[in-house]
């Protein structure tokens, strides 16, 4: 099992002065679910190397036991620190493609046409593509087979515009993302606030939050053990 893990290379929390990035915990949580599995996995991002990370979801309030242990683990650091660009993958050289969230992916992956392509081979490939949290707005400008977006009809799930509400950044994101999948023809549905909560559609999952992040792989893996 060959996974791609794609994360954001964008760290400026619009123009707040502030830094984000990728949230830790649905990077580690999805990052050693595959790990553990045995599965080969390659990390990349827009601009290659070290993708910046949101601040905030290191804070001891957000660190989790798969947070610990990434801090911990030398290899993947390294591998982190090392990301390839988008431009130097294909879909051919992998079973399934996985997007960690936090805030970055708003910026720099709607209208990002290397990895709009990226997933449009997945998808057309009948291989596995999954996103969590904000990384779902990877999704919005992607086709399938018969040119309508790929999240037309579906269901999906990401972070709501309740959550973005109750973390105080609806006016500082460039859209709302339930709103923009909704504007697409998804199928959007949540949980509660912060409960884990994930949608598998065919071969799309989708996870609503951080906590989706761990249990959105697991599906991921399902489909694959499957395939």
């Amino acid at each position: 099992m060959k996974i791609l893990i794609v994360l954001t290379s964008h760290d400026q929390l619009g123009n707040t002065g502030e830094k984000t990035g990728f949230w830790l915990e649905e990077f580690a949580a999805p990052y050693y679910v595959f790990k553990d599995a045995g599965a080969t996995i390659t990390l990349a991002s827009p601009k290659g190397g070290q993708p910046p990370l949101d601040p905030k979801s290191d804070e001891p309030a957000n660190q989790t036991d798969l947070t610990r242990r990434f801090s911990d683990d030398r290899a993947a650091i390294t591998a982190l620190a090392n990301t390839k660009k988008l431009s130097e993958v294909s879909a051919q050289e992998f079973d399934a493609i996985f997007y960690p969230g936090g805030h970055g992916p708003m910026w720099d992956l709607p209208d990002n046409a290397t990895s709009i392509a990226l997933i449009e081979d997945f998808a057309k490939a009948g291989k596995p593509v999954g996103a969590v949290c904000h990384a779902p707005v990877a999704l919005l400008n992607v086709r399938g087979k018969d040119g309508q977006y790929l999240i037309k009809g579906k269901k999906v799930t990401a972070f709501t515009n309740e959550e973005e509400a109750a973390v105080g950044l609806t006016k500082v994101v460039p859209f709302l993302l339930e709103d923009g999948l909704k504007e697409r023809g998804a199928v959007f549905s949540r949980a509660a606030n912060w409960a884990p909560y994930v949608q598998v559609d065919g071969k799309l999952v989708t996870g609503q939050n951080p906590a989706s992040s761990g249990p959105a792989a697991k599906e991921l893996l399902k489909l694959l053990r499957n395939a």
